[in-house]
């Protein structure tokens, strides 16, 4: 016989923990997503690879074509809230089917977002390991951070954004003290070779705007947020101009501070492994390279956590509207988390980085190869958002003439990093990423139109969610 706690258990309906989150702790999920860390030690570096002294420049740009999309986000955010906000409010403004492909990219882009962040936390734990006189192997540093940040998704949405809001204040204090000491180290000096734009071209510009663009996916991710949230309407749409407003600073001095301090180097900013260190060595502040070390591995734990909690969020959302299996869109009795559908990303994910680990990718190469093709499904997603924005307040008869600016600009702004990976096209294997993306997305599409066919009541049950 049950006894009357597992009754009472039992006649509980299991859904999202309701009002539980701040507005720090939902800012925390979009900026902890964008682990703006990692822009200093692997992103930045990748940007100046193409665009040079226009790196800073690739980032002014980033940022405003960023914002102009989070203000198309908050034309859906201000009126209502879900797990799935992202592809409903393209749902909303361009049809069902849209929005499916639209949550079909975005599932893609948090899944490779992980793997882009499990090689990058293994880069650079091997470094500070390697300064204690211990190695391990990549595959057991993948299990390891799998497994910690799982365990917090898995357990609570709360302690989560907590634990996320102190790695990343913690590692980005550490880089902007030592930004400040490179700039003291150099005298402050005003770089007319970037500011001037020196040997910059549109081109190199466009292809570094790919890996600018990259630093700030998922400062959309507060979205996921939307049962949980205190207030929904309220907290999440300012969280998506805060975050790319303030990653965005952090990114740009980042940039620039980085050029600096390699001016005269023997090795380029681009093909040093590890950039953060070399220029806490030029500043005379070889102390900081073990705790830069360590910082910079826990802002990819806090990045890989985010990106679960909401990554696992798209998938119950897509669950619980037929388009992935029934039991995925269940949520845990006790923790209220959507456990099975962050269970199933953790387990693809590491799955992915080993076979590519297994099959001799480097470490450096999971995270650039993974997050290459994340960038493709978040500039899908933003893009079609601010196609959906004026759309559904057309729809509505709220349409004015500065929300067709706004569509238009974030769009443009999109189109550069997307237009730049295939013209020109880069070198292998990237010229291959965007096609395997698109023919991606068509698949998803393909299964929809199959699902839709079989159950046309998805298409009411998507409807009626929004």
């Amino acid at each position: 016989m049950a006894t009357n706690s597992q009754l009472k258990a039992n006649s509980r309906v299991a859904v999202l923990r309701p009002d539980c989150l701040s507005f720090p702790e939902i800012l925390a999920q979009s900026i902890a997503t964008t682990a703006p860390t990692l822009t200093a030690a692997l992103n930045a570096p990748l940007v100046f690879a193409s665009a040079g002294n226009g790196t800073w420049f690739a980032y002014v740009l980033a940022t405003i074509g960023l914002i102009f999309v989070g203000l198309n986000m908050n034309v859906f955010a201000r009126r209502s809230a879900a797990p799935g906000a992202l592809y409903l409010y393209v749902a909303k403004g361009l049809g069902a089917t849209t929005g499916i492909v639209c949550g079909w990219a975005l599932t893609l882009a948090y899944i490779a977002v992980v793997v882009t962040e499990i090689g990058g936390f293994a880069h650079y734990f091997h470094l500070v390991l390697a300064e204690l006189g211990v190695q391990l192997p990549s595959i057991l540093l993948y299990a390891i951070c799998v497994g910690i940040a799982w365990y917090y998704a898995f357990t609570d949405i709360q302690l989560s954004a907590i634990l996320m809001l102190v790695l990343e204040l913690i590692s980005v204090g550490i880089v902007v003290v030592l930004g400040v000491l490179v700039l003291k180290h150099n005298g402050f000096p005003i770089d007319t070779d970037q500011l001037t734009l020196k040997d910059v071209t549109p081109n190199g510009i466009s292809l570094g705007m790919v890996i600018a663009v990259l630093s700030y996916v998922g400062f959309e991710s507060s979205a996921t947020l939307g049962n949980e949230a205190k207030s929904p309407t309220r907290f999440i749409p300012p969280s998506f101009l805060w975050s790319v407003g303030l990653c965005g600073i952090f990114f740009i001095f980042v940039a620039y501070v980085e050029v600096v301090g390699f001016r005269g180097y023997a090795t380029p900013l681009n093909e040093s492994g590890n950039p953060l260190d070399v220029l806490a060595a030029l500043a005379g502040a070889d102390a900081l390279g073990l705790i830069l070390g360590v910082g910079i591995s826990m802002s990819f734990l806090g990045g890989m956590l985010a990106s679960f909690n909401a990554g696992g969020r798209i998938v119950f959302a897509l669950a619980r509207h037929s388009f992935f299996p029934s039991p995925l869109g269940k949520v845990h009795i006790h923790n209220q988390t959507p456990h099975l559908a962050i269970t199933i990303c953790a387990l693809i994910t590491f799955l992915i980085a080993t076979s590519m680990s297994l099959f001799g990718v480097a470490d450096l190469q999971v995270y650039s190869y993974a997050g290459t093709l994340s960038t493709y499904g978040f500039l899908a997603c933003y893009v079609l958002l601010s196609i959906a924005a004026p759309a559904y307040l057309a729809r509505c008869g709220q349409l004015r003439q500065h929300h067709v600016v706004i569509s238009v600009v974030g769009v443009a702004f999109m189109c550069i990093p997307i237009v730049g990976s295939f013209f020109p096209a880069p070198p292998f294997p990237y010229n291959v990423f965007p096609y395997l993306f698109l023919l991606y997305l068509a698949g998803g599409a393909a299964l929809f139109v199959m699902f839709r066919k079989r159950s046309p009541q998805i298409v009411e049950r998507i409807e009626r969610d929004y």
